[in-house]
């Protein structure tokens, strides 16, 4: 597989307790696929990922990404994060090459950027700066900032969790358009069912205390995915019943907790 995430483990400790934040988390990842980390808060999932990006490290277990063992951060991987994390003083073409300095030429990176702001259909926006533009327009160009540097694998934390509910539907759209495009690998963190519906070929579904993994689900719906559709219907209610017992679970351990007090 392109990439293996192999038994990871990761645990905290604080005032001499360690705590279990994954646990035993084995899955695989195809070159081209498109798959989500689904969960509840505290599951774990965007800590999955900030080790995939080599921004925090395993107690234990691996991560290889074609064959190559993860330790720290790399430019074989792309990270967009719920913020755009612009930088405001730098206009939108200037944020797309600033990761491109010194990988290429200024005449390079200039006609890098231009290519995946078009791709993302900002070429109008690219003397504008950060504040200038719509949150959606803003994620846009961290996609183009990302793709840019061409990473085999792009990891997504909940992207458009800041967006309001027609900007992310619209968002919905423009990503599927690129990851069709580029056939990038694409890792997305989120806690909507029905963003991981659209958006996914599979849903890892997550468990909390401590975070694994508890349904690996493909997803076969022809796309683009309309939500009016039975299996589509079908499928959320899967999802949601499995989350559920989750959050069920959960509410039970606190409740035994406070009584104990």
């Amino acid at each position: 597989m392109f990439l293996e995430i192999n038994h990871v483990n990761k645990q905290y400790k604080k005032d001499k307790q360690t705590n279990d934040v994954l646990v035993d988390i084995d899955t695989s990842v195809a070159e081209g696929e498109f798959v989500s980390i689904l969960g509840p808060s505290g599951c774990g999932k965007s800590t999955l990922l900030s080790i995939v990006a080599g921004l925090d490290q395993v107690t234990s277990g691996e991560i290889r990404l074609d064959g190559k063992l993860i330790k720290k951060p790399g430019k074989d991987r792309g990270m967009v994060f719920q913020q755009a994390a612009l930088f405001p003083w730098l206009t939108v073409e200037d944020n797309v090459i600033f990761p491109l300095r010194k990988e290429m030429t200024k005449k390079e990176a200039q006609k890098r950027a231009q290519e995946y702001l078009q791709m993302v259909q900002l070429s109008n926006s690219a003397k504008q700066y950060p504040h200038e533009l719509s949150g959606g327009m803003q994620q846009r160009v961290a996609i183009a900032r990302a793709l840019a540097m061409n990473p085999k694998v792009l990891l997504m934390d909940e992207p458009f969790g800041a967006l309001d509910e027609q900007t992310r539907a619209r968002m919905h759209v423009e990503l599927e358009r690129i990851w069709l495009e580029t056939k990038k690998t694409i890792l997305f963190v989120t806690h909507s069912i029905s963003e991981s519906i659209k958006l996914s070929d599979r849903i890892i579904v997550m468990g909390t205390r401590p975070g694994t993994i508890i349904a690996d689900i493909q997803v076969e719906l022809p796309r683009p995915r309309r939500f009016d559709q039975k299996e589509t219907i079908q499928l959320e209610k899967q999802i949601n019943q499995l989350l559920k017992k989750e959050i069920d679970k959960v509410v039970e351990e606190e409740l035994a907790y406070a009584a104990n007090q």
